[in-house]
């Protein structure tokens, strides 16, 4: 029989429906039937016929039509929220804020799977798994080793033998043995007790991959969880059946105790949860909703639920990509700044870059060659200024190999940081780990962030230039006295402003990323009675270093659309061919700047350009072209002999000679 969910004030009801062709306005009454039905004041409500309301879906906030049936307008199982007329929306409702998921009525459950051994994950698969591309699925021989270690687990309760955290009480109340009538009750309290956290809910992308890197550990088989309980967990990822994890609360040591034991609660059953059926609604709903039953706690297993270093880690893993993929862009939309600012090539000369052979400078200079070489890609406004009397340009241009050169080897430095601790146990003080080979327990200090902590803030201080020399090209652009090009890239100055507070945006990010950018890894705070007395923050470092590579995004559209609007006063001239399909992409979402207008959705169209990478899509077949046709894989790659090119014939370009 199809049934509904309906929340009304402080209360979810379900309400059976034997027929669909019945109204919103029966399933309405029906449902406030109920409310009412065990209030001693019937809720305050006389007469439900005469009460009048509002009813919406709870994902979305759709509001639906009295008059329409049920078939129509809501599928089995579907959550709403009914509103009465004079109430104010009930205060334990979260919407999902607007732009926040993208999981929502476009989700389509995926078909592929991705099978899970805790040893192998990569950044870009925790990544993919948040997006909701896959689901995932355990190997045999996660199976066989989460199996083998709750056997010796449970070996320990039947023997009666005392071990910290199974069969103890935990911190300070080590040496206090638990019944063993009572372990499930302290396992269920642990995790309780430590949702603790506050701030707003992870977005569900978030949330996703913090359950999916949760798992990934479980599967390594050293935590002591039964495969009854990891297998309800894949259930719930696949369902998209996503915990309330406030972003807020973890010091990273010992673990980020507060995020995950807020997932874990959702998976008992307890607390909110989101699904793209239902939106946010209690947790013991969604997961009835979906055929899934709460998972029971058997002992050590709340432990084995909330210790490790997933939350800083998770995020980690979007940091990396997104500065991954905003750092090769960057070179992109340097280089076409370059051309409007009529710059030379000569900087990225391969004979330069080899001898300092840092391999970020080398690979940011070959992509400013492959996007910008003469003889390769002919542009016209290169030609306009090959024989002018300037020799050099600013550090702003000329030094993109070094700035930008340094930010990619630390991204690359970071993500083999990130990569390893995806697939680490990272167990905490509290938490004794499970080594079924051996047949003990080893109480170790993995739970400890200080790894991914400091990697985040490296990235973020990295990354951060990036906007601080972006900033800088902007102001060339918008400068008369620097480009050439009219004040603030528009016509009729004066009565238009152009660019001009698009650049003081630029300049408040790069400032705000300053701040930003101070390492919340030197910061400690002794907590838990001076047991964990040196903790990572890495939660912070991961969430601020989520923030500067936002800014550094926006920061980099602004730079592009002001570039591509620079050569609007360049034409008829055009660019090198790659870069004239990166004009092209920005233009079929952004129209030329003829005066003065809205201009923040402009922004916001390119900055999404930068987080699909289309611009990187758009110029890589052109760089991979370059370097398949001028570096013949004969050439020697040796710190002294090193060059990524040919020497350059006596015809080869160079301009300002």
């Amino acid at each position: 029989m199809p049934r509904f969910t309906v929340h009304i004030r402080d209360e979810w009801l379900a309400v059976p429906c034997r027929d669909t062709t019945n109204t919103i306005r029966w399933l309405g009454h029906e449902a406030l039937k109920r409310y009412i039905k065990n209030k001693p004041d019937n809720g305050g409500i006389t007469a439900v016929k005469d009460t009048r309301f509002v009813v919406r879906r709870c994902q979305g906030l759709g509001l639906l039509d009295a008059d329409d049936t049920i078939e129509d307008v809501l599928e089995d199982n579907d959550f709403v929220e009914l509103a009465i007329e004079g109430d104010t929306m009930s205060p334990d409702f979260i919407p999902c804020a607007p732009g926040v998921s993208h999981l929502t009525a476009a989700y389509r459950e995926p078909g592929d799977y991705l099978s899970l051994d805790g040893c192998s994950l990569t950044s870009t698969d925790l990544v993919n798994l948040g997006r909701g591309l896959y689901k995932m699925k355990l190997t045999p021989e996660a199976e066989k080793r989460v199996v083998q270690a709750r056997d010796l687990l449970d070996t320990i309760v039947k023997e009666n033998k005392v071990v910290y955290g199974i069969t103890t009480g935990f911190g300070k109340f080590a040496r206090t043995v638990i019944p063993v009538s009572k372990l499930k009750e302290l396992q269920e309290n642990l995790v309780r007790s430590h949702s603790a956290g506050v701030g707003n809910p992870l977005s569900p992308e978030r949330t996703r991959m913090l359950l999916a890197l949760r798992i990934n550990v479980l599967a390594k088989g050293y935590s002591g969880i039964s495969l009854e309980t990891l297998h309800a967990m894949i259930q719930a990822f696949n369902a998209s059946c996503l915990s309330f994890v406030p972003e807020k609360g973890t010091v990273g040591a010992s673990g980020d105790l507060a995020p995950l034991s807020h997932l874990a609660l959702g998976l008992m059953g307890e607390g909110k949860m989101w699904s793209p059926k239902s939106g946010w609604a209690d947790a013991k709903y969604v997961l009835e909703a979906h055929g899934l039953k709460p998972i029971s706690l058997r002992p050590k297993e709340g432990l084995a639920l909330i210790n490790g270093t997933q939350m800083i880690t998770s995020l980690g893993a979007e940091a990396v990509e997104r500065a991954q993929a905003i750092a090769r862009q960057a070179d992109i939309i340097a280089a076409l700044t370059l051309e409007v600012q009529k710059g030379t090539t000569k900087a990225f000369d391969s004979d330069i870059h080899r001898l300092r052979p840092h391999p970020g400078q080398i690979e940011v200079a070959l992509r400013f060659r492959s996007l910008l070489d003469s003889d390769h890609h002919p542009s016209q406004i290169a030609e306009s200024h090959r024989f002018c009397d300037r020799v050099q340009d600013a550090y702003t241009m000329r030094c993109c190999p070094q700035v930008h050169g340094i930010a990619n080897d630390t991204i690359q430095f970071v993500q083999n940081i990130i990569n390893t601790e995806i697939n680490s146990a990272t167990d905490n003080p509290l938490y004794k780990m499970v080594f079924a080979e051996r047949g003990e327990t080893i109480s170790g200090g993995n739970f400890h962030g200080e790894y991914p902590a400091k990697a985040l803030d490296f990235l973020a201080i990295a990354v951060h230039e990036l906007a601080s020399i972006s900033e800088r090209r902007i102001e060339r652009l918008c400068n008369p006295s620097l480009s050439e090009l009219p004040a603030f890239l528009v016509n009729e100055g004066g009565l238009n402003s152009g660019f001009m507070i698009a650049h003081c945006t630029a300049a408040a990010l790069v400032s705000e990323n300053k701040v930003l950018c101070h390492p919340s890894s030197v910061d400690s705070l002794s907590t838990s009675a001076a047991t964990e007395d040196h903790v990572s923050m890495g939660g912070w470092a991961a969430r601020k270093a989520l923030r500067v590579i936002e800014h550094v995004e926006q920061v980099l559209a602004i730079e592009l659309l002001a570039a591509c609007q620079g050569i609007e006063f360049l034409r008829p001239l055009r660019t090198t061919t790659p870069l004239e399909k990166v004009y092209e992409l920005v233009r079929s979402v952004v129209k030329p700047w003829i005066k003065d207008r809205f201009m923040s959705p402009d922004i916001e169209a390119v900055h999404r350009l930068l987080l699909d990478q289309k611009v990187w899509n758009v110029a890589k077949p052109y760089i991979d072209k370059y370097q398949t046709e001028y570096i013949p894989e004969s050439r020697p790659v040796s710190p002294t002999a090193f060059s990524l090119e040919p020497p350059a014939s006596p015809r080869k370009r160079v301009r300002h000679e």
